[in-house]
């Protein structure tokens, strides 16, 4: 386990196993359907993988970077915009992947956005959910786990652009970003 980790919150097997339950479920509801996955950088990226290729269908993939938290570890609530998706949204079921949904703010710009730019459907997936900080109301599809009111990385979840690496997630110890 790194030194700046204070205990593992979910280890290697607990997130293939959640990855594997969410697979299922979208698998099942997005069968005949043609939708894109669009995953929000950075932190999306190792879950989004994982669940690409536990999904038995056929579909395209793009991203979205956004992000309401600069280098902190609490949303601004002003949610920037920094990549656009690269493919027409117009008419398709949209299944956005995010690694973490705290606040709500990035998500429900997001959703309005592309609800704007004329998306059939627009579905949340997230692999962790952390309704204690919630600051918008929004419906989450896919949840693969509810979490306690901690700072945590690992697995794609990242503070100030490190331990993205780490094949588990863990709470991060307060000395490190207080």
């Amino acid at each position: 386990m790194h030194n700046d980790i204070k205990r593992v919150l979910f280890s290697e097997k607990d997130i293939e196993n959640i990855v594997n339950s969410i697979a299922k479920q979208i698998e099942k509801d997005y069968n005949g359907k043609d939708f894109i996955m669009i995953g929000l950088l950075k932190g999306s990226v190792a879950f989004m993988v994982d669940l690409m290729k536990n999904i038995d269908l056929d579909f395209s993939i793009d991203f979205i970077v956004a992000s309401s938290y600069g280098s902190g570890t609490q949303s601004t609530g002003r949610v920037n915009l920094q990549k656009d998706v690269s493919q027409s949204v117009e008419g398709k079921d949209i299944l956005i992947v995010e690694d973490i949904i705290d606040s709500g703010n990035t998500l429900d710009f997001i959703t309005k956005y592309l609800e704007a730019k004329k998306a059939k459907s627009v579905r949340i997936c997230t692999l962790f959910d952390k309704p204690d900080r919630r600051q918008v109301d929004i419906s989450v599809n896919y949840t693969g786990a509810v979490i306690p009111d901690e700072f945590i990385v690992g697995y794609g979840l990242d503070y100030n652009e490190k331990y993205r690496n780490l094949p588990y997630v863990g709470i991060l110890k307060p000395s490190v970003y207080s």
